[in-house]
Protein backbone atom coordinates (compact mmCIF):
# COMPACT_ATOMS: atom_id res chain seq x y z
CA UNK A 1 0.00 0.00 0.00
CA UNK A 2 1.63 3.20 -1.13
CA UNK A 3 0.91 6.46 0.70
CA UNK A 4 -1.19 4.70 3.31
CA UNK A 5 -2.03 6.93 6.27
CA UNK A 6 -1.13 4.84 9.29
CA UNK A 7 -1.66 7.53 11.94
CA UNK A 8 -4.90 8.21 13.73
CA UNK A 9 -6.52 11.64 13.67
CA UNK A 10 -4.81 14.35 15.73
CA UNK A 11 -6.77 15.86 18.64
CA UNK A 12 -6.04 18.93 20.81
CA UNK A 13 -6.47 18.42 24.55
CA UNK A 14 -7.76 21.09 26.94
CA UNK A 15 -7.73 20.54 30.70
CA UNK A 16 -9.62 22.23 33.53
CA UNK A 17 -7.53 22.14 36.72
CA UNK A 18 -10.44 22.73 39.13
CA UNK A 19 -14.14 23.52 38.92
CA UNK A 20 -14.75 27.07 37.75
CA UNK A 21 -11.26 27.60 36.34
CA UNK A 22 -10.70 28.10 32.61
CA UNK A 23 -9.69 25.27 30.30
CA UNK A 24 -6.07 25.43 29.14
CA UNK A 25 -4.40 23.72 26.19
CA UNK A 26 -2.41 20.74 27.45
CA UNK A 27 -1.12 19.26 24.19
CA UNK A 28 -2.00 16.96 21.32
CA UNK A 29 -2.74 13.26 21.00
CA UNK A 30 -3.66 10.84 18.22
CA UNK A 31 -6.82 8.74 18.40
CA UNK A 32 -9.29 6.96 16.14
CA UNK A 33 -12.42 8.57 17.65
CA UNK A 34 -13.55 10.91 20.45
CA UNK A 35 -13.93 8.12 23.01
CA UNK A 36 -10.37 6.96 22.41
CA UNK A 37 -9.19 10.59 22.40
CA UNK A 38 -10.69 11.18 25.86
CA UNK A 39 -9.15 7.99 27.20
CA UNK A 40 -5.73 8.80 25.75
CA UNK A 41 -5.93 12.37 27.05
CA UNK A 42 -6.86 11.10 30.52
CA UNK A 43 -3.99 8.61 30.52
CA UNK A 44 -1.40 11.11 29.30
CA UNK A 45 -2.41 14.43 30.87
CA UNK A 46 -4.12 13.52 34.17
CA UNK A 47 -1.88 10.78 35.55
CA UNK A 48 -1.36 12.68 38.80
CA UNK A 49 -4.97 13.86 39.22
CA UNK A 50 -4.14 17.30 37.79
CA UNK A 51 -7.51 17.84 36.11
CA UNK A 52 -11.21 17.93 36.85
CA UNK A 53 -12.45 17.94 33.25
CA UNK A 54 -11.11 17.36 29.72
CA UNK A 55 -12.03 18.63 26.29
CA UNK A 56 -10.74 16.99 23.11
CA UNK A 57 -11.16 18.69 19.74
CA UNK A 58 -10.08 17.40 16.33
CA UNK A 59 -7.16 19.58 15.23
CA UNK A 60 -8.72 20.11 11.80
CA UNK A 61 -11.86 21.58 13.44
CA UNK A 62 -9.96 24.54 14.90
CA UNK A 63 -10.13 27.80 12.96
CA UNK A 64 -7.27 30.26 13.31
CA UNK A 65 -6.29 33.66 11.98
CA UNK A 66 -3.75 33.95 9.19
CA UNK A 67 -0.70 36.18 9.63
CA UNK A 68 -1.27 37.94 6.28
CA UNK A 69 -4.76 39.04 7.37
CA UNK A 70 -3.78 39.97 10.93
CA UNK A 71 -3.84 43.77 10.58
CA UNK A 72 -7.23 43.82 8.88
CA UNK A 73 -8.77 41.22 11.18
CA UNK A 74 -7.66 42.88 14.42
CA UNK A 75 -8.33 46.45 13.27
CA UNK A 76 -9.45 48.38 16.37
CA UNK A 77 -12.57 49.73 14.61
CA UNK A 78 -12.02 53.38 15.58
CA UNK A 79 -15.20 54.32 13.71
CA UNK A 80 -17.36 52.53 16.29
CA UNK A 81 -17.29 55.02 19.16
CA UNK A 82 -20.24 53.27 20.79
CA UNK A 83 -17.92 50.41 21.74
CA UNK A 84 -16.01 52.58 24.20
CA UNK A 85 -17.19 53.95 27.57
CA UNK A 86 -16.58 57.61 26.57
CA UNK A 87 -20.15 58.71 27.25
CA UNK A 88 -20.83 56.62 30.34
CA UNK A 89 -21.73 58.64 33.42
CA UNK A 90 -20.26 57.21 36.61
CA UNK A 91 -22.78 57.02 39.44
CA UNK A 92 -21.81 59.02 42.52
CA UNK A 93 -20.27 56.95 45.26
CA UNK A 94 -18.90 54.30 42.90
CA UNK A 95 -15.48 53.05 43.96
CA UNK A 96 -13.03 50.30 43.03
CA UNK A 97 -13.52 50.39 39.27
Amino acid sequence: MENANTQFQQWEVFIQAKNGSPFEHAGSIHAADKKMALQNARDIYTRRCEGRSLWVVPTNAIAATVAEEEAEFFDPADDKIYRTPNFYKMPKGTTNL
